[in-house]
């Protein structure tokens, strides 16, 4: 079998930071179960993340909630000047234990979270800087404005949304160039699918979060199942393929903390998927 490498999926070309290779890195999973905390060994998670960059990914997202701080420790420690890897990471969702997640938006709260970020990863401008929620009980103007200011200021190239509405994002554009948005998207949900044609249209990079799920598709008799056996291909491979050949905006980001599942998921930007493979798998799902 041949070395997998991610740039055969192609790049797309991010407006404020440049083109990056389409199939990315999640960094979610490098810390602890359940993303808390530390991971049970440390030195795997540097290597996978090395690994991944090896594997010609230039496009790692992360987020300051992600253990909470670890994840982006791990980056900086792993991979710290990054060279031509992008790092993406994301504020205003708070993490405070297992399941306990809160939006904090306030002007004074997102400032401190950017600059523990600038930090934390060493650098002196972030390459992407995403709103991971919106607070509902701050003014979502006040939120749309404190990022414009860190991208005014320099200390940001690029900004992104995270589970938004095209609504959202219209609105958000009157503060600022929306770069990116990562909502959930995947074979088995695709509620988004309006905020992806959106971005389609209007040259935004669009993040897939939970890429893989597949549900009973990639199950025996499923689908995607069938379709790998054919191709030779994993059913995780498929789902990411499917993807990529669904939206020339999409920027998957599977994540894992381990080696031989990483060159798993990049062995999917060799996979093609024909016309009437693409069509069989939607309307399955």
């Amino acid at each position: 079998m041949s070395t997998p490498d991610a740039r055969g999926s192609g790049t797309f070309d991010i407006v404020g930071l440049g083109p990056v290779t389409r199939l990315g890195f999640g960094a979610m999973r490098i810390t602890g179960p359940g993303i808390w905390g530390e991971p049970a060994d440390r030195g795997q998670a540097i290597e996978v993340v090395r690994r991944a960059v090896e594997l010609g990914v230039d496009f790692i997202d992360t987020a300051d909630a992600y253990g909470p701080h670890v994840s982006e420790e791990i980056l900086a420690e792993a991979l710290h000047p990054y060279g031509g890897t992008r790092i993406a990471t994301k504020i205003g969702n708070v993490r405070t234990g297992p399941g306990e997640w809160h939006q904090v938006g306030r002007t004074a709260y997102l400032r401190q979270a950017m600059e523990l970020i600038l930090r934390r990863l060493r650098v002196e401008r972030i390459d992407l800087l995403q709103l991971h929620r919106i607070d509902p009980q701050t003014p979502v103007e006040a939120q749309f404005e404190a990022l414009a200011a860190f991208q005014a200021e320099g200390k940001v190239a690029a900004l992104g949304l995270s589970e938004v509405s095209v609504a959202e994002i219209e609105l958000a554009s009157q503060y600022f160039t929306v770069a990116t948005v990562q909502n959930r998207y995947n074979l088995t949900d695709r509620k988004s699918e309006d905020v992806l044609n959106h971005c389609t249209a209007h040259g935004i990079g669009f993040i897939p979060w939970a890429p893989i799920s597949a549900g009973a598709l990639a199950e025996p008799g499923g689908v995607v199942a069938e379709v790998a056996e054919q191709l030779g291909a994993t059913p995780s491979q498929v789902a990411l393929a499917w993807l990529l050949r669904r939206s020339p905006a999409i920027l998957p980001i599977p994540g894992t903390s381990s080696v031989d599942h990483l060159e798993e998921n990049i062995g999917a930007a060799s996979l093609v998927l024909s016309d009437e493979l693409q069509e069989r798998i939607a309307d399955a799902a």
